[in-house]
C-alpha cells in the first residue's frame, strides 16, 4: 500500500500591486507537489502572464527556490511580490502556533515568578524586557538605543509601556520562537537573516563579561510582560526587510480560546510595511506616533504592554526615582563602561567606552509635564555611590576548578575626619541589622556593618537577590587584628560569565557561592591587568595595610600657600615645610585670621592664626593626622610676638566670644580716641563753611583709652612709650591734595596737646584737619598692627561778600534790534567769585545809540543784564560802526566797567513792494513785473542768510527771489493765461511775503482777453464730434473727411494760416499734408483691425494748449477661420498635453467672432499622427462662446513636431505640437571605457562612464530631479569615485570618473542606479575585471625555521622577509632601511632591529634579519616586521608569536638574596639557625628556571671564607660537617639548617655556607650557591653583629639601588646626547642638500608642511593637466610574467616623433609582450589564439648599441642633415628598462628619426655612398624611407595623430623634480621633529638629574655610603674573645633535634 502524503497547505498573499487598497490571499494545498508544478498552480490560480517577472518569498524575505520550498511547512506563508524590497501596500497576516518547549516540564521547579519582593519587584521584570534590547543592539556598529516609554495619558488611549530598541529586529520565525516558552536559544533552529543563517555562538570572552548574551532562558520576556500587565504587542522590523512584523498576545484571547475549545497556542502575525496603523485600536492610539516613528528605520523591536496592573502604574509614577535607580544600579557596567562611572574625572575613565544610551520618558495627562531621563544621568545608584566613594581598588580573578570565571573588584572606602564614607543606600527603608537603627553612632563606625561585601552581575547585569558575603581570605577573622575596623570599609563586586547557573527570572545565583568557596578555587590578584603570583590573602592584608595608612585621615590641609624652611629646627627638620592657609579638623574648619586659645602650654595663649604648617613636599590640599600653627598673641599691642604650637594644642571647646572678652580686657587699656575742645569758642562743626581769612582756632587734644583715662604715654608690659599728637590741614583738588598747615604738639602738664589760632585759609575749596597720634621715638602712626587714635574734621572755605564786577564775554558784532545779554561776574575782596547782593539795578549808557533792556538775572555768582537792544540808522548797510558801553553797577565799591561793541543792521521787519498802483493792467498771456526791499525796525536795508522773498500770483504757482545778498531785488512773473469766459476781463491777487515776517503785502492785477486761439471744434459730413466722445466702428475701417475750427478767448473764429496750421498735431499719424490743414482739412483715420478697449485719438493746436479728444472701439467683422490657441506647445511621450486647447471662430483679422453655439462641439474632430484619441474632449465654454479640447496625447511614433488638425463645418486649423521623450524611466550608458574593462587593483578608470537619462521608449530625456548612484557589485570592491551620486545635468546626463577600484582580484559589476524623489528608476551594469598591481606591495611574507626553540640569551635564527605584491610577486624596489623587525614582550616595551646584508648564498629579492640576540628573559614574546612605504604608511607582517625557554642549566640559587646569618654556638634554637625556609633552584645564567626535569642531590657543607682549609670549622647538628637535601625537579627546599650547639669555630670569624648540587645527565657541572656568615661563641656578640650585619646588608642594598639610578642617568645622559647630535647633524646634512637643490628652507615643522602642501598642490595640478595618452587596451598587464602591450610599455615626449613611430608600428602596437613563452602560451589559448604576443626568452637581440651608419671606429663620415637619432632612443620606459629595452630592440630595430624628407634622403643616399647599408628612415613630419630606399605614397605617410593609437606622453621632468622636493622635504620634516624631539629628551633628562630629587638621592647615596663606612668600622672594631672552640666542647644534641631537621 502506497504510504500516505502529509498535507501542506499554505497562504499565498498576492501584492504584486503596489497600490491596491485590498489585497487577495490564497489557501493553495500543495501535497505531492515540487517547486514547478507549485509555480505552475500559482500562474494559474493567479493568473500570471508568461512573460511577467515576479518574486515569490516568505514572510521573512528569503526567496523561493526548490530547496527553500522543500523547507516549507503546512501553514507557512508566502508574498507574490514585483520585486525583492517591495513595500507591502497592505498587511497580510501569518498564523503561527507557539507550543511551550518541553523545558516547561523538566524546569518547572526553578523559581519562577515575582511576587515574592512586592513593588519592588517591578524593576527587575523590566530589566527583562531590556535583557532582550540589549541582545539585539549586541551587533550594532554605532550608538545603541534602549527606550521605555510610560504613556499614561488617557487622551492618548489606555496606560501602555513601551520598550523600543534599534537592535537587529526579527524575523517572523525568530517572532515564533520568541513566542514558545521556554525554548530557550540553545533549543532555537537557525534562521536566515538578509540571506545568511544564523544560530546561537557564545561570544567571545571580554572584560568584565559584558558582552550583552544575557537574553537566555526563552521565559523571562512572556514572564515579565504578564507580571506588568494582561496584553503585548510585538512590533519588529529585521535587517534588510521592508517588512514589519506584528505579534499580539493577551489573557483576554488565551481565556477566549479556551472557553470555545479553541487551540490556545495559536495566534495570527501580521506583515506590514513601515508606517501602517491603520490597524490600532481607539484604545491604542497611542501607538499611531510609535508606528509613524518606523519609518527610515534600518531595524528595531517595540514591546508594547497594555492592562498594566493598577498597583504598577502607581508605582511606576510615585516612584519614578527609585525604580530607575535600581535600573541604573542593574546595568551600571553596560551604561558606563567597565570601569563604571568615576565623576571625579571628566572622561569616561574606561578603556571600553559603553556606546549604550537607556532612555526613560513618563507621560501623564496635562498638566502634568513629561519626565525624562537618560540612565546614564543617574548618579546615585549604589554602584556609581561605591565607585565614586572609594579610594582604591583590589582587583583578582576566581577560577572554581570546573571552569568559569569570576573577575572581582574590593575598594576601600576610608575614615575621613569623624566619619566613614562607606555610601548608605539612598533612601533606604530596611536595614541588615536592627542595631544599626537603634544605634546611630553605632553605624557611624560600623560603616558596612553586617551587610554582605560583595554584588554579584553574571554577564554584565546584576543579580538583585544573591549577595556574597565575603572569603577566607578577605574575611577579618583571618587577617591583622590591628585592621578589624578597615574589614568593614571595603564593598566588592563579582562579575561571572554564564558558566555560573542563574534563575530563568535572574534573580539569584544558584551555584555561585558555592563553587568560589571550594577548595580548588584559584584566587589571584590582578594589577595593571597582568595576573601576579603570590599569596592572595597577604597581598590583600598588605593592600588593606596601604590602604589604611594612606588614605584614613583625620586632618584635612586645605588652601596650600609654599613650601618654607624653618632655620629654628633642627638641620634634619628644616626643610620642607608646606604652609596652608585652613584646616579642617573634626568637623570643624579653621582659616587663617580665626582666634584660637591654647591649651596645655604655659602661659595659656589668645591669638590670631597666621597660617598652618605640616612636613614634608606638598603642592595641593592634603590628610594628615597632625601638623603645626602659627599664632601672633593678641592683642599684639601687648605681646607682639608669634608662637608655633602643634595642632592637638588648640583649645578646640574655646568659644571666639571667651577669647575676645580676654582679648578686650587688654585692649582696653590702649589709646582708643582723641577728644577735641576749642577754649575760645566758636566751634567749627563738621562739614562747616567758612569764609575767606575766618580765625581758626586755638585747639585743645586729649588721648583717651576705652576707660576714659587720659594718656601721654603707650601702656604695655615695658616702660611707656610718649605720644605726641600732629594737626595737618590739607586741602582737597581734582588733581592732588596740598598740605597747607601743619604743626606737632607734645604734652605739657599745663595745657595738655595745644594748638594755636590761624586765620591764613583764604583760598576757596574743601579742606580737611587731621588730628592724629604717634610715638615720639618712632614717628609711627600704629602701634602692635593697630591704628593709634585719630581725628578728622571736614569743613570748607567759601567767597566773602561782593566787592566788585567783571564784564563777561559779549559778542563783538551785535545787530540793531537783536537782543543780547551782557554777564557780569561778581567778586569779593580776595578776587574769588561772589554772590551778587539784592537790589542791584544797572545803568547803561552810550553815544549816537538808543538802548534799553528787559530784565536782569542772578545765577550763582554772576549778575546778568538780559535782552539788551541798540537803535541806529546808517547809511551803509553793509559796514559795522564801533560804540564804547558803560555799564555801572551802583553800591559796588568798584561800581562802573566799558566795553566796546559793534552794530550791524538789524533783522528784517518790514517788506516794501513797488509799483504801488493798484490794480495793475496786464494783456492774458504776458508776465508782470515787481521791485522788492527788506528793511529792518530802523528802516535799514537788510541782508541775512536765507533771505527769500515769496511771492503767488491768484491759480498759479508761487514764485521766489533771493534777497540774501544786498536786501532788494526786481521779480517777474511767469505769463498769466487764464481761461477768458465770454471775453470778460478777469481780476487777479498777488500776494508777498517773507517767511519771517508775518506781514504779507498784496496787489491787485486786471486780466484782459487776447486775441490767441483758445478752443477748437472737430466735425465731419454728417458728424461733430465733442470733446471725450466715444464711438464705435469697424476694425480695419477708415473715418475719413475730418475737419477742425479754431477760435479766440472773446469767441471769434480764427482764419487758419500756415502757422497755425503748422500747429496742428494728430495723434493717429505723422504724415500730415500742410495744404489740407491749411484747408482746415484732417488727414484720415485707420481705424487697428484688431478688437480691443476704445482707443484715445486727439487733434491738438500748439503743444496740446487747445485739443479735441475722441475714442473709437473697433468691432469685429464676420467669421473667417477657426482659431486654435495652445497653453503649451510641448508633450511628452505618453503624458497628456499641459493646459487646454482653445477653439474659436475669428474674422479676417483674427478677432474673435463669438459666433459659437454650444451645439458646435459635436461638429468637431481633431486628427494626428501617434495621437490617442481615446480620452479627447471637446467642452464648450459659454462665457467665452470658445471650445476647450482636453486630453490630447501621443503614445507612439517618433519624437519632434507632430500636427494637430481641427475640422469644425468648412473650418479647418492645424497646429504644430513637439513631442518630447517621455517621463525618465531607465538609465542608459552613452559613452565610457572599451570593453572588457580591466582594472589594476587600486587605479582608476581614466575614461569617464557618461549616463543618458531615458524614457520607456529609449529616448534621451531629462530631469535634473533625477539622481544617479553608482555602486560596487559585491562589498569585497571598493569603488571610490569623483562623486558617487549626482544629479543628472540640464541635457540628462550625469558622468562618474573612477578614481580608484580596488579588491582581490575577480570580476565584478558597477551598477548604475537612479531615482526620481525616492523612487527607482532602472539602471545598468558594466562588468570590470580586477587585475593585481605588480608595483603595489600588499603584504610581508617572514620565513624561517618554525621548529627553531628560542633560548633565553641565544641567537634567533635567520628570518627572511619578502615584500609581496598585489600579483603575488616578490618587490625587489624598496630600501633595505626601510624594513624593521619589532620584538616586544610583557612590558609593552617594543625594541627595533635592522636588517642584515646579504649574504653570497641567500637570495636578493628579501630582507634578511640574522644574528638578533634573543630576550634574556623567558616568557611570550610577539615578532613584527614593518616596512616603510612613505612617510605616511607603513606595511605590517602578521604577528609571530614564540616562547623564549630558559637556557642550559648554569646554576644553582634562590629566588632572592638571603640576609647575611649571624650564628652564635648557644643553646638556643634561634641563635644557632642558618638558613630557615629556603628553597633553591636550578637556573640558566640568565636567572630562568631551567632544571625542572633535573633530579639529584644538594651537599650541604661549611668553609672558611679566608681559604684556611677544613681548620676550625662549624659542624651542623648530630656532628656533621656536611649534609644532603633532594633536589627534585631542579628545585631543593630547606626548611631549617642549624650548627649544633657549643659547635667549633672561631669566634668572630666569617664562613662560606657551600651548597653544591650533584646532578647526573648535565653537559657543564653546575655553580654552587654560596652564602657568606658570621660565628660568634657567645649570643650577646652575635646579637650586635648581627644587628650590625642586618644593617650592613641593608645599606648595601640602599647604595646599589641608588647607584643603579644614577648609573642609568648617566648612561642615559650619554646616549641622549648622542642621539641629539646625530639627529642634528643628519638635519644639516638634509638641509645642505635642500640648499643644493635651491628649494625653500624652512625650520619649522609648520613652515615645511605648507612648502609641502604647495608642492603637492603643484603635484595635483600636472596629473590633473591633460596629456596625450595611449588609447589601446592593456588586459594582461600585472599578470605573473606579463610586461603589457606594447603601447603601454614606453611614452614618448614629442608628438610628431610619437605620431610616426606608432604609425611605423602600428602592428605591433597591441602586441602583449612577456618575459617567458609559457606566459605567451597561456594568454595564446585564454584567447583563443585572438591576441598576438612575445615571449622575450624567445627573441635574441645584439647586446650593447651598435653605432648610427655615419659613425665609424667612433668618427663620423659625414656631417649628418636632419639631427638624425635611433628612434628606440626617444622612447622612455617606466618600468623594467632590461626587458623594455629588448622588447623594442627587437620590434624598431635600428629606424632611425630625422627631420624631414629632403634630410633623410640626403643621409641615405651619404651612407650608402660609404658603402653601408641604411635601415628605414622616419621623418618627424610623417614620412617613411624604408631601408630598401622606398618613399612616398599613402603607405609611406602617416595619418594625423587623433586617427591613430599612439605612445603616451610621460610626466613632465618639473613631477618628477617635486616628487625629489617632496622626498627630501619628507625627510627634513621628519629629522627636525627627531631633532627637536632628542633635544627635549636631552633637556628633560638634565632637568631630571638636577631635580631636588634626583640631588636628594645623591646626598642619601652619600650619607648611607658614610653610614655603611661606619658599619663597617664598627664591625671590624666589635670586640669578640679570641677563643677557638673544639669538638670536645660540644654538647649532645638535643631531643628536638629531629624535628629541625626536616
Amino acid at each position: 500500500m502506497e504510504e500516505r502524503r502529509p498535507r501542506r497547505i499554505i497562504s499565498v498573499y498576492d501584492c504584486r500591486s503596489e497600490n491596491k487598497a485590498k489585497i487577495t490571499s490564497q489557501l493553495l494545498d500543495t501535497s505531492g507537489l515540487d517547486f514547478n508544478g507549485f509555480l505552475q498552480l500559482l500562474h494559474r490560480i493567479f493568473s500570471i502572464r508568461p512573460r511577467e517577472t515576479y518574486v515569490l518569498a516568505t514572510t521573512d524575505r528569503v526567496v523561493l527556490d526548490f530547496d527553500k520550498f522543500k523547507e516549507l511547512q503546512d501553514g507557512s506563508t508566502l508574498h507574490l511580490l514585483q520585486r525583492e524590497d517591495q513595500a507591502l501596500a497592505v498587511a497580510t497576516e501569518e498564523l503561527i502556533k507557539f507550543v511551550p518547549h518541553y523545558d516547561t516540564l523538566i524546569k518547572g521547579g526553578l523559581y519562577e515568578y515575582y511576587a515574592s519582593e512586592g513593588n519592588k519587584s517591578l524593576p527587575y521584570a523590566l530589566a527583562e524586557l531590556m535583557d532582550n534590547s540589549l541582545s539585539a543592539t549586541a551587533k550594532n556598529t554605532g550608538l545603541r538605543t534602549i527606550e521605555i516609554r510610560l504613556v499614561f495619558d488617557e487622551t492618548l488611549g489606555k496606560p501602555t509601556v513601551i520598550v523600543l530598541d534599534n537592535g537587529c529586529g526579527m524575523t517572523s520565525k525568530q517572532l515564533k520562537n520568541w513566542a514558545v516558552y521556554r525554548l530557550s536559544k540553545f533549543s532555537r533552529e537557525k534562521v536566515t537573516v538578509g540571506g545568511k543563517q544564523e544560530g546561537y555562538v557564545r561570544p567571545d570572552a571580554v572584560p568584565r563579561s559584558l558582552n550583552s548574551d544575557i537574553s537566555y532562558f526563552g521565559v523571562g520576556g512572556k514572564q515579565a510582560v504578564f507580571y506588568i500587565g494582561n496584553s503585548t504587542r510585538m512590533i519588529t522590523k529585521p535587517v534588510g526587510s521592508p517588512d514589519v512584523h506584528e505579534l499580539v498576545l493577551s489573557k483576554e484571547a488565551f481565556e477566549r480560546k479556551e472557553r470555545n475549545k479553541e487551540d490556545i497556542y495559536s495566534s495570527v502575525m501580521k506583515n506590514r510595511k513601515p508606517g501602517d496603523s491603520s490597524h490600532v485600536s481607539k484604545d491604542e492610539r497611542c501607538l499611531h506616533a510609535l508606528i509613524a516613528e518606523e519609518s527610515g528605520k534600518e531595524s528595531f523591536t517595540a514591546v508594547v504592554i497594555t492592562g498594566v496592573h493598577p498597583e504598577h502604574i502607581a508605582f511606576l509614577k510615585q516612584d519614578f526615582l527609585v525604580w530607575t535607580r535600581q535600573l541604573a544600579h542593574i546595568y551600571h557596567y553596560y551604561i558606563h563602561g567597565v570601569n563604571g562611572r568615576d565623576m571625579s574625572s571628566c572622561s569616561t575613565g574606561s578603556d571600553h567606552p559603553s556606546k549604550i544610551d537607556i532612555q526613560i520618558t513618563l507621560r501623564e495627562k496635562p498638566p502634568k509635564c513629561p519626565r525624562a531621563m537618560s540612565l546614564r544621568e543617574v548618579d546615585d545608584d549604589m554602584q556609581t555611590l561605591y565607585i565614586n566613594a572609594a579610594v582604591d581598588s583590589f582587583e583578582f580573578t576566581a577560577v572554581p576548578g570546573d571552569g568559569g570565571l569570576v573577575e572581582g573588584v574590593i575598594r576601600y572606602h576610608p575614615f575621613l575626619y569623624d566619619k566613614e564614607t562607606y555610601p548608605e543606600e539612598p533612601a533606604s527603608d530596611d536595614d541588615d541589622d536592627e542595631d544599626d537603627i537603634d544605634n546611630e553612632s553605632a553605624a557611624r563606625h560600623q560603616a558596612r556593618g553586617n551587610r554582605p561585601i560583595f554584588d554579584c552581575f553574571w554577564n554584565g547585569r546584576l543579580i538583585p537577590y544573591t549577595k556574597v558575603p565575603e572569603f577566607d581570605w578577605c574575611s577579618p577573622n583571618k587577617g591583622a587584628k590591628e585592621l578589624a575596623e578597615c574589614y568593614s570599609r571595603i564593598s566588592g563586586v563579582l562579575f561571572s560569565d554564564d558558566r555560573f547557573e542563574v534563575t530563568t527570572n535572574k534573580l539569584t545565583f544558584m551555584d555561585l557561592e558555592m563553587k568560589l568557596k571550594q577548595k580548588d578555587t584559584l584566587f589571584t590578584r590582578i594589577v595593571n591587568s597582568q595576573k601576579q603570583r603570590g599569596n592572595i590573602q597577604k597581598e590583600f592584608t598588605q593592600w588593606l595595610r596601604n590602604c589604611h595608612e594612606k588614605w584614613d585621615k583625620q586632618v584635612k590641609f586645605l588652601g596650600y600657600t609654599e613650601t618654607i624652611t624653618r632655620p629654628e629646627l633642627t638641620k634634619k627638620m628644616q626643610f620642607p615645610w608646606a604652609t596652608f592657609s585652613s584646616i579642617e579638623w573634626d568637623g570643624k574648619l579653621y582659616k587663617t585670621g580665626q582666634l584660637v586659645k591654647s591649651h596645655k602650654t604655659v602661659p595659656i595663649l589668645y591669638g590670631r592664626v597666621v597660617r598652618f604648617l605640616l612636613h614634608g613636599k606638598h603642592d595641593d590640599s592634603v590628610f594628615s593626622t597632625g601638623g603645626e600653627v602659627e599664632v601672633v598673641q593678641e592683642p599684639k599691642a601687648f605681646y607682639d610676638k608669634v608662637k608655633i604650637i602643634p595642632i592637638s594644642k588648640i583649645d578646640k571647646t574655646a568659644t571666639d566670644e571667651a577669647i575676645k572678652i580676654n582679648i578686650d580686657n587688654d585692649s582696653a587699656k590702649l589709646p582708643e580716641l582723641l577728644i577735641v575742645d576749642w577754649p575760645e569758642g566758636n566751634p567749627w562743626p563738621q562739614n562747616a563753611a567758612r569764609p575767606a581769612g575766618a580765625q581758626f582756632g586755638p585747639l585743645k587734644v586729649v588721648i583717651q583709652n576705652k576707660k576714659g583715662e587720659s594718656l601721654s604715654t603707650m601702656p604695655g608690659q615695658g616702660p611707656g612709650k610718649k605720644l605726641v599728637v600732629d594737626l595737618k590741614v590739607v586741602r582737597h583738588s581734582p588733581k592732588e591734595d596740598e598740605t597747607v598747615l601743619y604743626f606737632s604738639a607734645q604734652y605739657s602738664a599745663k595745657w595738655g596737646y595745644w594748638f594755636n589760632k590761624n586765620d591764613t585759609l583764604t583760598t576757596l575749596g574743601k579742606y580737611t584737619l587731621f588730628l592724629n597720634t604717634k610715638l615720639n621715638e618712632t614717628n609711627d602712626f600704629a602701634f602692635g598692627g593697630k591704628e593709634l587714635p585719630s581725628y578728622k574734621l571736614k569743613f570748607t572755605i567759601n567767597a566773602g561778600g561782593a566787592a566788585s564786577f567783571v564784564v563777561g564775554e559779549v559778542s563783538a558784532t551785535l545787530y540793531v534790534g537783536a537782543p543780547f545779554n551782557i554777564p557780569l561776574l561778581i567778586k569779593d575782596g580776595h578776587g574769588h567769585s561772589a554772590t551778587p547782593p539784592p537790589g542791584l539795578i544797572p545803568v547803561l549808557q552810550c553815544s549816537g545809540l538808543d538802548l534799553s533792556y528787559e530784565t536782569v538775572y542772578t545765577s550763582g555768582t554772576t549778575f546778568t543784564i538780559r535782552g539788551v537792544k541798540a537803535r541806529g540808522k546808517f547809511l551803509n548797510y553793509q559796514q559795522s560802526k564801533t560804540y564804547d558801553l558803560k555799564v555801572t553797577l551802583p553800591g559796588l565799591k568798584t561800581d562802573t566797567q566799558t566795553i566796546k561793541i559793534c552794530l550791524l543792521p538789524g533783522n528784517p521787519h518790514s517788506l516794501h513792494v513797488t509799483p504801488e498802483d493798484n490794480p495793475i493792467t496786464v494783456e492774458n498771456g504776458n508776465p508782470v513785473t515787481f521791485n522788492v526791499g527788506i528793511h529792518d525796525e530802523a528802516g535799514n536795508i537788510t541782508a541775512r542768510h536765507k533771505q527769500i522773498v515769496c511771492y503767488e500770483v491768484q491759480g498759479f504757482p508761487e514764485g521766489a527771489i533771493d534777497c540774501s545778498a544786498t536786501g532788494a531785488g526786481q521779480l517777474v512773473t511767469k505769463p498769466i493765461n487764464l481761461k477768458i469766459i465770454n471775453g470778460e476781463p478777469q481780476n487777479l491777487k498777488v500776494k508777498f511775503h517773507l517767511p519771517s515776517l508775518k506781514k504779507v503785502v498784496e496787489r491787485e492785477l486786471k486780466v484782459v482777453p487776447s486775441t490767441r486761439v483758445a478752443r477748437m471744434e472737430l466735425c465731419s459730413e454728417n458728424l461733430v464730434l465733442t470733446n471725450e466722445e466715444k464711438i464705435e466702428w469697424l476694425a480695419g475701417g477708415s473715418l475719413e473727411n475730418l475737419f477742425y475750427k479754431l477760435y479766440d478767448e472773446a469767441g471769434r473764429q480764427v482764419p487758419p494760416t500756415a502757422e497755425i496750421a503748422s500747429m496742428i498735431k494728430v495723434n493717429w499719424t505723422g504724415d500730415v499734408n500742410a495744404e489740407d490743414l491749411l484747408q482746415g482739412k484732417l488727414p484720415d483715420l485707420q481705424v487697428p483691425k484688431q478688437v480691443q478697449p476704445a482707443l484715445f485719438y486727439q487733434v491738438s493746436y500748439q503743444d496740446q494748449s487747445v485739443s479735441v479728444s475722441f475714442y473709437i472701439v473697433p468691432r469685429p467683422d464676420e467669421p473667417n477661420r477657426l482659431k486654435a490657441t495652445l497653453l503649451q506647445k510641448t508633450v511628452k511621450l505618453g503624458e497628456i498635453l499641459p493646459g487646454n486647447i482653445s477653439l474659436e471662430l475669428v474674422d479676417r483679422f483674427d478677432n474673435v467672432t463669438k459666433t459659437l453655439t454650444p451645439t458646435c462641439e459635436k461638429h468637431m474632430t481633431v486628427e494626428a499622427e501617434g495621437l490617442d484619441k481615446s480620452a479627447i474632449a471637446f467642452v464648450w465654454q459659454g462665457s467665452s462662446s470658445s471650445v476647450l479640447v482636453t486630453g490630447v496625447q501621443f503614445q507612439s511614433g517618433p519624437l519632434g513636431p507632430k500636427e494637430l488638425c481641427f475640422t469644425y463645418k468648412n473650418f479647418v486649423k492645424c497646429v504644430t505640437v513637439k513631442v518630447t521623450a517621455g517621463v525618465p524611466a531607465q538609465l542608459k550608458l552613452i559613452r565610457g571605457p572599451a570593453q572588457p574593462l580591466q582594472v589594476l587593483n587600486d587605479q582608476g578608470i581614466a575614461t569617464p562612464f557618461v549616463v543618458q537619462l531615458c524614457d520607456v521608449w529609449g529616448n534621451p530625456t531629462t530631469d535634473q530631479r533625477v539622481v544617479v548612484k553608482v555602486n560596487s557589485s559585491a562589498p569585497a570592491l571598493k569603488v571610490t569615485a569623483t562623486v558617487t551620486s549626482q544629479p543628472v545635468d540640464a541635457e540628462g546626463k550625469a558622468s562618474f570618473t573612477i578614481s580608484s577600484v580596488g579588491g582581490p582580484k575577480g570580476n565584478y559589476q558597477l551598477e548604475f542606479n537612479g531615482s526620481l524623489n525616492q523612487k527607482p528608476i532602472a539602471g545598468f551594469t558594466v562588468n570590470l575585471t580586477v587585475i593585481p598591481d605588480p608595483n603595489k606591495p600588499v603584504s610581508l611574507s617572514v620565513e624561517y625555521n618554525t621548529s627553531a626553540v628560542f633560548p633565553a640569551g641565544g641567537r634567533f635564527p635567520v628570518f627572511s622577509v619578502t615584500v609581496v605584491s598585489d600579483e603575488g610577486s616578490p618587490m625587489t624596489t624598496f630600501n633595505p632601511a626601510a624594513a624593521s623587525m619589532l620584538l616586544s614582550g610583557n612590558t609593552q616595551t617594543v625594541t627595533e632591529l635592522k636588517c642584515s646584508k646579504p649574504m653570497k648564498n641567500e637570495k636578493n629579492d628579501r630582507f634578511h634579519f640574522r644574528d638578533k640576540e634573543i630576550p634574556e628573559h623567558v616568557g611570550k614574546y610577539t615578532i613584527q616586521f614593518s616596512l616603510r612605504i612613505d612617510d605616511r604608511k607603513v606595511l605590517l607582517s602578521n604577528r609571530i608569536l614564540i616562547t623564549v625557554v630558559a637556557n642550559q642549566p648554569a646554576k644553582l640559587g634562590p629566588d632572592s638574596q638571603p640576609p647575611t646569618p649571624v650564628v652564635s654556638a648557644s643553646k638556643a634554637i634561634a641563635n644557632r639557625t642558618l638558613v630557615e625556609k629556603m628553597t633553591l633552584k636550578i637556573t640558566d645564567s640568565y636567572g630562568n628556571p631551567a632544571g625542572q626535569d633535573l633530579d639529584g642531590k644538594v651537599v650541604v657543607s661549611i668553609k672558611n671564607a679566608g681559604g684556611d682549609g677544613n681548620k676550625n670549622l662549624p659542624l651542623f647538628e648530630s656532628k656533621a660537617n656536611s649534609l644532603t637535601t633532594p633536589l627534585v625537579k631542579g628545585k631543593a627546599d630547606i626548611n631549617r639548617l642549624l650548627i649544633m650547639e657549643n659547635s667549633p669555630g672561631e669566634n668572630g670569624s666569617e664562613y662560606i655556607l657551600l651548597f653544591k648540587p650533584e646532578v647526573l645527565m648535565v653537559p657543564t657541572p653546575l655553580a654552587a650557591f654560596e652564602l657568606l656568615f658570621h660565628f660568634y661563641n657567645n649570643s650577646e656578640s652575635q646579637w650586635k653583629m648581627t644587628e650590625l650585619t642586618r644593617k650592613k646588608d641593608q645599606l648595601t642594598t640602599s647604595i646599589a639601588a641608588y647607584k643603579d639610578i644614577l648609573t642609568t642617568n648617566k648612561e642615559l645622559l650619554h646616549l641622549l646626547t648622542s642621539h641629539h647630535l646625530a639627529a642634528n647633524q643628519k638635519e644639516a646634512d638634509i638641509r645642505m642638500e635642500l640648499l643644493s637643490r635651491k628649494v625653500e628652507i624652512t625650520q619649522t615643522v609648520p613652515d615645511i608642511d605648507r612648502v609641502l602642501k604647495e608642492k603637492r598642490t603643484e603635484i595635483d595640478a600636472i596629473l590633473k593637466t591633460p596629456r596625450r595618452v595611449c588609447t589601446i587596451r592593456d588586459p594582461f598587464s600585472g599578470q605573473q610574467d606579463v610586461l603589457g602591450t606594447v603601447g603601454h610599455l614606453a611614452f614618448v615626449q614629442d608628438d610628431d616623433a610619437a605620431r610616426v613611430i606608432s604609425w611605423h608600428i602600428r602592428g605591433d602596437m597591441d602586441c602583449v609582450i612577456t618575459k617567458t613563452t609559457a606566459a605567451a602560451t597561456k594568454i595564446y589559448d585564454d584567447t583563443d589564439g585572438r591576441q598576438q604576443v612575445m615571449g622575450l626568452d624567445s627573441v635574441y637581440v645584439q647586446q650593447g648599441n651598435r653605432p648610427m651608419p655615419h659613425i665609424r671606429n667612433g668618427r663620423m663620415l659625414f656631417d649628418p642633415p636632419g639631427n638624425p637619432v635611433l628612434a628606440r632612443n626617444l622612447l622612455l620606459y617606466p618600468h623594467d628598462q632590461e626587458s623594455c629595452n629588448t622588447a623594442f630592440k627587437n620590434i624598431l630595430g635600428d629606424t632611425i628619426l630625422i627631420d624631414d624628407l629632403r634630410s633623410a634622403n640626403s643621409y641615405r643616399k651619404a651612407v650608402v655612398q660609404n658603402k653601408m647599408p641604411c635601415s628605414t628612415i622616419l621623418t618627424r613630419q610623417g614620412d617613411r624611407v624604408s631601408a630598401k630606399g622606398k618613399f612616398g605614397g599613402a603607405q609611406n605617410k602617416a595619418p594625423p595623430i587623433h586617427t591613430l593609437k599612439v605612445f603616451g606622453a610621460p610626466l613632465p621632468q618639473q613631477y618628477y623634480t617635486l616628487k625629489e622636493h617632496i622626498e627630501l622635504l619628507s625627510k627634513h620634516r621628519s629629522a627636525l621633529e627627531k631633532r627637536d624631539q632628542a633635544e627635549k629628551e636631552r633637556e628633560d633628562h638634565l632637568r631630571n638629574i638636577k631635580s631636588p630629587e634626583m640631588l636628594k638621592k645623591e646626598r642619601e647615596m652619600q650619607e648611607k655610603i658614610t653610614e655603611l663606612e661606619e658599619t663597617e668600622r664598627q664591625l671590624a672594631l666589635t670586640p669578640v674573645r679570641p677563643v677557638k672552640r673544639g669538638l670536645q666542647g660540644a654538647g649532645v644534641p638535643s631531643g628536638i633535634v629531629p624535628k629541625r631537621l626536616k
